[in-house]
């Protein structure tokens, strides 16, 4: 199954805690969010450190200061996150390891492969954070009440 590493996984949460603040022009610090999200705090402030670095927030420091979004959530997809954390080389690693997969005749599972890393490839482009900011709370919200 294709995954995002711990790191990655680590990086999309702590940028959804900032996507769900994002409207009200709230900072939080890397306390605040690897608290909220119950992760190291230690490896939140590094992560938010290398995502600002990326230009994917922004930080500012002082009271008062902490960590934003440096674009709208619906700007930012989970690609983008994962760039900057996961192998985007676009070689797609074989199940069954180079030795099959690499060697003259692909694998009997290489196109259905090949097929779902894109169909993955094209979900992070088009999965953006929005679905964790408040906008998208309430627009389920309202679906929800709709549908009774």
């Amino acid at each position: 199954m294709i995954r995002y590493g711990k790191t990655t996984q680590t990086a999309i949460s702590a940028m959804s805690r900032l996507a769900q603040v994002y409207e009200d022009g709230v900072f939080l610090s890397s306390h605040d969010v690897a608290k909220s999200r119950d992760l190291p705090q230690t490896l939140v402030a590094k992560l938010l450190t290398t995502l600002s670095q990326a230009g994917l927030v922004t930080g500012s420091r002082g009271p008062g200061g902490g960590y934003s979004l440096a674009r709208p959530p619906s700007d930012i997809c989970l690609l983008d996150i994962a760039g900057v954390f996961e192998r985007q080389d676009g070689k797609v690693v074989c199940p069954f390891g180079p030795n099959w997969c690499g060697s003259e005749t692909p694998c009997p599972l290489h196109e259905d492969y090949l097929a779902f890393a894109e169909r993955f490839r094209k979900w992070q482009e088009r999965t953006t954070l929005a679905v964790f900011s408040k906008e998208a709370k309430k627009d389920k919200a309202s679906k929800r009440a709709a549908a009774r």
